[in-house]
């Protein structure tokens, strides 16, 4: 089933032209219009270098109106390649649409809302029919029972017609015009970028980066850059504004050769609230002893497997002289979705 744009925002074609499978771009006179464009020409001339086909409406209310418009439009200067021409299924329409069959252009009849006007449209040598699905759900019609008539119309005949899905309005339409067999179909942006969207296919892929980070990650890649570290003799204010600073739970305790001794952490600090001079007091009164560490090539499941085991909220990360250089917060494993 060919993919089309309906659209003339060039941000919007160009984020679908990305994909690399895009057909073809379908324009209207209404969307010229609501995008403020006054040069309708130029606006042609450019989308024509973005995709495969361009479907632009050839306005007549004559045959030979219409048949004059198609041909100074496929004149334009700077054309990448010849429009193919969007017509209404009238009885005027169809006469300018088999005229420009024999002479070599393509056509997209559109506009078509019945069966016996897709025969119409067939048999005028049109390249698309192209009912409007979301019009005819609009007045409480099947929309894609037609689809499916039109589809076995133009298999049974073998007409040369593609047929066309267009009026597309949310997800749905789309899966039913697959499932009705259409040739082709053309909706929106704002379809088409929710197109590959899925909560199950969300799961999956957050599920695979989570497993991919603890069994690929060391413990150096996932530590924040801050590293809060204070010696034992600092006093608690002073371990309080390292551990305030780093938007950590803890900081780490280094003796004067900037070896780990211990960690103080904001649960000590509330198990101290009501000594009376606590901010004065020294951090070795209320650090923990030979915390625990661990290297910092250490994968990252081997440390949520620590810290579960050793029922911790933090880890100090080491290097090889045993010196900290950052810290395992257990809100920053939950940020990531890698514990419960």
């Amino acid at each position: 089933m060919e993919l089309f744009i309906d659209s003339v925002d060039f941000d919007e074609i160009k984020a679908a032209a990305e994909f690399g499978f895009m057909e073809g771009i379908t324009t209207t006179p209404t969307f010229m219009h609501q995008h403020g464009i006054k040069d309708v020409d130029s606006t042609i001339v450019e989308l024509s270098k973005i995709a495969n086909q361009l479907h632009v409406e050839a306005l007549g209310e004559t045959y030979s109106q219409i048949l004059a418009e198609a041909e100074r439009l496929s004149a334009l200067p700077g054309l990448a390649r010849p429009p193919v021409f969007k017509i209404p299924v009238t009885n005027e329409g169809l006469k300018a649409a088999c005229r420009l069959t024999q002479g070599g252009y393509k056509t997209n009849i559109h506009l078509v809302y019945t069966l016996t006007q897709a025969y119409l449209a067939a048999a005028s040598g049109a390249s698309y029919i192209c009912p409007l699905v979301g019009r005819l759900h609009d007045q409480g019609h099947d929309s894609f029972a037609l689809i499916e008539q039109v589809v076995n119309m133009v298999e049974r005949y073998r007409y040369p017609a593609k047929v066309m899905v267009s009026s597309v309005r949310h997800l749905d339409h789309v899966r039913m015009a697959i499932l009705c067999g259409a040739h082709a179909i053309t909706f929106p942006w704002k379809v088409l970028r929710i197109l590959s969207d899925n909560v199950l296919t969300g799961h999956g892929i957050s599920d695979f980066s989570i497993h991919t980070k603890l069994t690929t990650y060391t413990v150096r890649q996932f530590i924040r850059p801050e590293n809060p570290i204070v010696t034992e003799n600092a006093t608690i204010a002073e371990a309080a504004i390292e551990m305030t600073k780093s938007k950590l739970g803890a900081v780490s305790v280094v003796n004067e050769e900037g070896r780990l001794i211990g960690i103080l952490t904001d649960g000590d600090l509330r198990r101290a609230i009501d000594h009376k001079d606590l901010a004065h007091e020294k951090v070795a009164r209320l650090m923990s002893r030979n915390p625990k560490c661990l290297p910092e090539e250490t994968i990252l499941q081997d440390a949520v497997k620590l810290m579960r085991q050793a029922k911790v909220d933090n880890l100090v990360v080491v290097d090889v002289q045993e010196k900290p250089v950052g810290m395992i917060d257990v809100q920053d494993l939950l940020r990531d979705g890698l514990v419960d």
